[in-house]
């Protein structure tokens, strides 16, 4: 049986992810410990912990002396983090053709059949963290901790963007590409693969929408 701790700190770290991914907490919003200790009928350490959950996925920022708010990257940062991430995946890609093995390739099968159940059963955040890792979990393949640390950083730089902007058909198209790089990997077709991966990138960014409707800074509001 789960410890009730976990369960509240689950139930805060769930609410607030939902809250923030359908637009109804605005970013920049402060997250007042004790508002939200009363609307959860928990203890402040309890919300605490729950922050400190969502601050460790980027979805809020926690900043000393003046408390936790909603975390607000930018478009532009966002765009950035894109124009890096296709200089160093498109090679990463052509570089794992040559390294290719059936395990790795059953690894990333592995990977993308989790993507799929993920974005079937409508789970965002799930869906999110597992499409970002896909690119991370390349990079692991190929036994190289430096790319895999550095791509991680930078799939979390736009996770929030991706998270809340993302629709479930571009999620549903991105785990389709995946499939279909890991295809071209398959047939050593480094050309392939690493244009495909190029796409994909390109893909993903453009079909972030940010016509969003005006979200709101009240918590209460937020979580009712």
């Amino acid at each position: 049986m789960e410890p009730l701790e976990t369960s509240s700190t689950h139930v805060i770290v769930s609410a607030l992810t939902k809250a923030i991914v359908e637009h109804r907490l605005m970013p920049g919003s402060k997250l007042a410990e004790q508002k939200l200790a009363t609307h959860f009928g928990v203890s402040r350490t309890l919300v605490r912990q729950a922050l400190f959950q969502l601050s460790q996925n980027r979805l809020i920022r926690m900043e000393p002396a003046r408390g936790a708010f909603v975390a607000a990257p930018s478009t532009e940062e966002a765009k950035q983090v894109f124009a890096v991430r296709r200089m160093l995946e498109v090679q990463m890609t052509r570089e794992f053709v040559r390294d290719i093995t059936p395990t790795k390739l059953r690894a990333l099968k592995a990977h993308i059949k989790q993507e799929k159940q993920a974005v079937a059963q409508a789970d965002v955040s799930g869906r999110t963290e597992l499409l970002g890792d896909f690119h991370v979990r390349m990079a692991e393949l190929m036994g190289n901790p430096v790319l895999a640390q550095i791509l991680g950083d930078l799939i979390s730089r736009c996770a929030l963007i991706t998270l809340m902007y993302q629709s479930q058909n571009a999620a549903q198209h991105s785990a389709h590409e995946h499939e279909a790089i890991v295809e071209a990997l398959a047939q050593k077709d480094a050309d392939s693969a690493a244009r495909l991966m190029e796409e994909h990138l390109i893909f993903v960014e453009h079909s972030l929408h940010f016509d969003k409707k005006i979200p709101t800074h009240d918590i209460a509001l937020a979580l009712s």
